[in-house]
């Protein structure tokens, strides 16, 4: 038998009821240019469990990871929208996202082959974020990690990388299962095809959930998740996303999605799309795979060093550990870093040199106007040397040498829930 398998309708109902186991087109003016959107026609998308509900709150639907996703709702620009996320609180459909399950007596064990975290000594319930390692060591993909148990686990993975994270799930179960190391169990895969999830996000997101619970959010600290009540549907809520606000991403069964989903977006909330959710995340300092992070960059280069346990680092006998131990022990070749642009925002591809020297060092892979700070913001590689905060570079934006400073990311100060 299979050990992946898709959760039907059925087996939805089943775990909602026990509450257990169970990340270049043109773009518009004044929009974020998301770079990357899917090449794929129209009829080859997927579709999120939403996508009637946007169309009829007046979506601007487009491609964008093999899917049709809402950019923005009605006449709501960016910048309002994004700034609405900042003072109140957004609702973003992220739908595409892969769910899954893994359960089974060495689930444990699996996962920490499979990635570099330190996820036996993770309390039951917490989530942590992740990356799933190829042999050098490059990232194959980031993912957030939920453990329910020893046994049981919950990861969301990206819906560009769907394929990729897929087959390489299937082939290394298949390799785990036939080895030694599942003598004292099989580890199953279980796929959430059709689940809906979406990210309540803001200061006022946790007031106005409140407001739909008689669980008291003030228990479910940043990083924490529970199965909460929330008027009458039984749902999987972690307290975290992709913002730097507090929030929550909440899992839904198919059946439940539109239900749920309506509930979540009346007054303070706004619906919000890709345009604000990619300048919200890259004011916060975070990686879009594709453009921040692919499987020719480590761990280590792209500041994500902390994702490593920390036995893990020197004993850990997970995928691609060499190439990671390398650069712990050597130092990167390059590094991830954030940057404050004169003039001209810097996009991904723009060169970035030394100043004065000239020498180039690195490149830009995102960057924007920041609508929070009324600066230009980016974030790109640089020669490790060069990556020190405070360094004056120069990015080559429309063939126009632009000033740039090494900068902290995150760019504006988080506001995570911690108790």
């Amino acid at each position: 038998m299979s050990t992946v398998r898709t959760l039907s309708t059925c087996t939805a109902q089943r775990f909602i009821l026990s509450g257990s186991r169970c990340r270049t087109h043109r773009s518009l003016p004044g929009w974020t240019n998301l770079r990357g959107l899917a090449t794929s026609t129209e009829g080859t998308l997927r579709k999120t469990g939403l996508y009637d509900f946007h169309i009829k709150n007046d979506a601007k639907m487009v491609p964008f990871a093999g899917y049709q996703m809402p950019l923005a709702y009605g006449n709501v620009g960016q910048v309002a929208s994004h700034a609405h996320v900042r003072t109140d609180a957004g609702l973003f459909d992220v739908g595409h996202m892969v769910q899954s399950n893994f359960r089974g007596r060495t689930a444990t064990a699996f996962l920490e082959w499979l990635t570099p975290s330190s996820l036996t000594s993770l309390a039951p319930y917490t989530s942590t974020l992740s990356v799933l390692l190829n042999e050098k060591g490059g990232i194959i993909d980031d993912t957030v990690i939920t453990k329910h148990s020893e046994d049981a686990y919950y990861v969301v993975t990206n819906a560009g990388r769907r394929d990729r994270d897929l087959t390489w799930f299937k082939e290394k179960l298949e390799e785990w299962n036939a080895s030694d190391s599942a003598k004292s169990g099989k580890v199953e895969h279980e796929i959430l095809e059709d689940w809906g999830l979406v990210a309540l996000q803001g200061p006022a997101a946790a007031q106005y959930l409140q407001s739909l619970t008689s669980f008291d959010l003030r228990e479910l600290t940043f990083g924490k998740s529970a199965f909460i009540p929330i008027e009458g549907f039984n749902l999987h809520v972690a307290r975290g996303g992709y913002t730097g606000e507090d929030g929550f991403e909440i899992s839904i069964p198919p059946f439940q999605t539109a239900d749920v989903t309506k509930l979540l977006s009346k007054a303070p909330v706004q619906l919000a799309g890709l345009g604000a959710r990619d300048s919200l995340r890259l004011e916060a300092g975070m990686c879009l795979y594709g453009h921040d992070l692919d499987e020719d960059t480590t761990p280590v280069e792209a500041g994500l060093t902390w994702v490593i346990g920390k036995e893990r680092k020197e004993t850990g006998d997970f995928i691609g550990a060499e190439g990671v131990r390398k650069h712990l022990k050597d130092g990167p070749p390059r590094r991830r870093v954030g940057f404050i642009v004169d003039g001209a925002p810097a996009r991904e591809g723009a060169q970035i040199y030394s100043s004065p020297q000239k020498e180039l060092i690195g490149v830009v892979t995102s960057g924007i106007p920041s609508p929070t700070l009324g600066k230009n913001i980016a974030m790109g590689y640089v020669k490790s040397g060069f990556h020190k905060k405070g360094t004056e570079v120069e990015i080559d934006i429309r063939k126009k040498m632009r000033k740039a400073i090494v900068s902290p990311m995150p760019f504006i100060k988080p506001n995570y829930w911690r108790g």
